[in-house]
């Protein structure tokens, strides 16, 4: 695992701390997370080509599936991401795919003005599902 994989990892899977953040439909998992973009470090933002700032908001996705063997492996997804806004419209979060050796994530990046709290329509359909897998969270941005 190169250091910029491990060092976005401890990222994704640590900060904020709090409890793990996921959302579980019978044999996929999605982890996720979203976090102002200047808390990364200023290498993993740049190999990612992140802008770092207090104003920007970055979401990152992995979607987890279990084997016939009871194991969770990442795999591929159509992924979209929606923040519905205060006036009723919809502002899509652009997603791109980042497969690094046997990690497959998803990351978006979109706009935020401190403090506010930003709901987010998350719909992931895996490799080999017919429907996708829709879920809903919140997350609160401080100054």
């Amino acid at each position: 695992m190169n250091k910029l994989l491990a060092a976005f990892a401890l990222l994704f899977f640590a900060l904020p701390l709090r409890a793990e953040q996921a959302a579980r439909f019978r044999d996929v998992e999605i982890h996720y997370n979203a976090m102002p973009t200047d808390e990364l470090l200023p290498d993993v933002a740049k190999s990612y080509k992140i802008e770092r700032s207090r104003n920007r908001g970055m979401l990152t996705l992995s979607v987890l599936k279990k084997t016939p063997l009871g194991v969770s492996q990442p795999v591929r997804a159509r992924v979209k991401v929606v923040l519905p806004t205060l006036t009723g419209q919809s502002i899509d979060v652009p997603v791109r795919e980042i497969v690094e050796g046997t990690a497959i994530y998803y990351i978006g990046e979109f706009r935020i003005t401190p403090p506010q709290k930003l709901k987010f329509k998350v719909s992931a359909q895996p490799e080999g599902m017919s429907q996708p897998l829709n879920f809903e969270f919140e997350q609160a941005f401080y100054q």
